[in-house]
């Protein structure tokens, strides 16, 4: 592609992609092509008979459990092109059995993790012209999994889907990140669905986000439900604070979803030299943390600009030279294969 004149590489692209302007992707649904589908019923007892199938509206009863009482699960990962072409995968077991581990407390079946994999890798092959030339975005994946039998009293349903779409994605996050700490509003609590990939998480906290929003802040970010006194997470994203040589990161104990970003950043981060923690982290530790950064599939690795809390505002290190900068970077390079995967966290799907 480095020897094609300009003209000739636009019209490259118009043959191998999707029409779309890659360069001004945000995080927003694009229709694809093709949807991936599996059931479980009350009579086969397993999910069966996985298809494809182009991506358009579903039918569901009424009385469903995903739609009476929130009974259902989602998951997000994403695909990279390489420079020569290939499309990478990242780390797609964690996600399966982030499911699974989801599905048992939401008292469902769950597919294997080879069934997981393979409904990915089909979704992503039959959307490839979808898939972000290297280094324009990536193809976000999104697996759901859903009570959908018949069911008007409240008791697991008997019936499940099994669905993945997609959907071509550039950066959550356009500009910079200031957070306001929610000072009344609980994400989640001990002994809840904290922890694992509810639907039921997220709605909870449209209100105070959307208000936090209206103020000119980018997200929120919660406090235990405890005390109110330690850092939780963002609306969807893991935090990390750095002092020193020690990187910090809330424990998940049931409370904090286990990203998946969140651990390979601990990894690579260990891999620099600095000293990985996961504890418990007051609140009052933003005041003086010398850079803190947000993580996750759809945000990767994003420095934090601002935090206020209770009317203050603190500022922290931008920019270029930051560590959140060279993890991102780290990250995305093993993502899409610029940099050698020793780790084996990537799947080469083409």
């Amino acid at each position: 592609m480095g020897s094609l004149s300009k003209q000739e590489q636009v019209e490259w692209e118009k043959a191998e992609y999707a029409n779309v302007n890659w360069d001004e992707l945000g995080f927003a649904l694009t229709k694809t092509d093709y949807m991936y589908v599996m059931n479980f019923t009350e009579e086969e007892q397993k999910f069966f008979n996985g298809t494809l199938t182009r991506f358009g509206n579903i039918e569901m009863c009424p009385s469903s459990g995903i739609l009476n009482y929130g009974q259902g699960l989602f998951e997000g990962l994403k695909a990279y092109r390489k420079e020569d072409e290939g499309i990478l995968l990242f780390r797609p077991q964690e996600n399966a059995l982030r499911m699974k581990i989801g599905a048992d407390r939401m008292c469902m079946p769950s597919p294997t993790v080879d069934q997981f994999i393979d409904a990915v890798k089909k979704t992503v092959l039959a959307n490839k012209r979808w898939v972000p030339p290297y280094g324009r975005g990536s193809l976000y994946v999104r697996p759901l999994l859903m009570g959908t039998g018949r069911n008007l009293g409240v008791k697991p349903s008997s019936d499940y889907t099994f669905l993945v779409y997609a959907s071509p994605v550039g950066n959550y996050h356009k500009g910079d990140l200031n957070l306001m700490v929610e000072d009344n509003v609980r994400r989640a609590i001990p002994g809840g669905t904290g922890g694992i990939k509810a639907v039921t998480n997220y709605s909870p906290v449209y209100k105070p986000l959307t208000e936090a929003k209206a103020k000119g802040f980018s997200d929120l970010l919660f406090l235990d439900a405890s005390t109110g006194s330690n850092i939780e997470e963002g609306s969807a994203c893991n935090i990390f604070i750095l002092k020193g040589n020690v990187i910090s990161t809330p424990t998940t104990h049931g409370t904090i979803l286990p990203g998946i970003t969140r651990k390979s950043i601990m990894e690579i981060a260990s891999d620099f030299g600095y000293q990985v923690e996961e504890r418990a982290i007051p609140i009052k530790e933003v005041f003086d943390a010398e850079e803190i950064f947000c993580t996750g599939t759809a945000m990767v690795v994003k420095s934090v600009a601002s935090i206020t809390y209770q009317g203050k505002r603190i500022e922290y290190k931008l920019g270029v030279e930051t560590l959140a900068q060279k993890l991102h970077a780290t990250l995305t390079g093993i993502q899409t294969g610029l940099i050698e995967d020793k780790l084996g966290w990537t799947m080469l799907i083409d």
